[in-house]
């Protein structure tokens, strides 16, 4: 979900540190190293913006129906870096034919910051699993957890979001509280807009818009809609 998942007002005792994408990834790794304490998370997913209620599937489509992808909050967790995260499973499919399938792990602090702790992740091409390159484990090999929403969004903050170096380096800001959209599920108001992008992929960034109450309702890339059309339990 992180994608579709998918501010820099820090939880207490995180250092944020932020390094240019032409130093050595070990310097990068040293410079960017949030203090992680297990006791300060909570157990449940409850950030207005970024609820996750075990049981609930979230479905988005383009709007020309090419893309979908269906999202499922399991009861199932997943303990990294002693923190107990929720799994979070997407599948996405095109015209029909299963694509990609991620289980992305998240976990709550008691400021109400959404952590992402990593995603195991599968490409596939003619059901057959080709790639599972995209995948990373904060606490493995230097990667490390981000934040994926904080609990006090404010509109100029700007946060990271997950870093691996020189695989999962993506970056968010705030850039609004006050928007308004229509998709398919449903009009909103007052959502949360976000600028997401990594310094991987110069050049490149998306728009996420998150509803209070429902979590992210679209995903656009310039004229590229992911939108939200139904959220459903059990």
């Amino acid at each position: 979900m992180k994608r579709l998942p998918l501010l820099h007002t820090v939880a207490a005792g995180v250092l944020w540190l932020f390094v240019g994408c032409g130093k050595p990834a070990q310097e990068a790794t040293q410079a960017y190293a949030p203090a992680i304490d297990a006791a300060r998370f909570v157990t449940n997913v409850d950030n207005q913006y970024f609820p996750l209620v075990p049981g609930t599937t979230f479905v988005y489509e383009t709007p020309d129906g090419g893309e979908r992808v269906e999202v499922i909050v399991t009861e199932e967790t997943k303990t990294i870096m002693g923190v107990t995260c929720m799994v979070v499973m997407s599948h996405e499919f095109e015209d029909g034919e299963l694509v990609e399938e991620t289980a992305d792990w998240y976990a709550q602090d008691m400021d109400g910051n959404v952590w992402y702790f990593g995603e195991d992740t599968k490409e596939y091409e003619d059901g057959e699993v080709v790639s599972t390159a995209g995948s990373w484990e904060a606490g493995v090999d230097g990667a490390q957890p981000g934040i994926i929403m904080k609990g006090a969004p404010a509109v100029g903050q700007s946060y990271r979001q997950e870093y691996y170096a020189g695989r999962a380096e993506d970056m968010g800001e705030v850039l609004a509280l006050q928007e308004s959209v229509t998709v398919p599920y449903g009009s909103f108001e007052n959502l949360l807009k976000t600028k997401e992008w990594t310094p991987l992929e110069p050049g490149d960034e998306e728009h996420g818009y998150y509803a209070p109450g429902v979590g992210l309702v679209l995903e656009a890339e310039g004229d590229d809609r992911l939108e939200l059309i139904s959220v459903g339990a059990g």
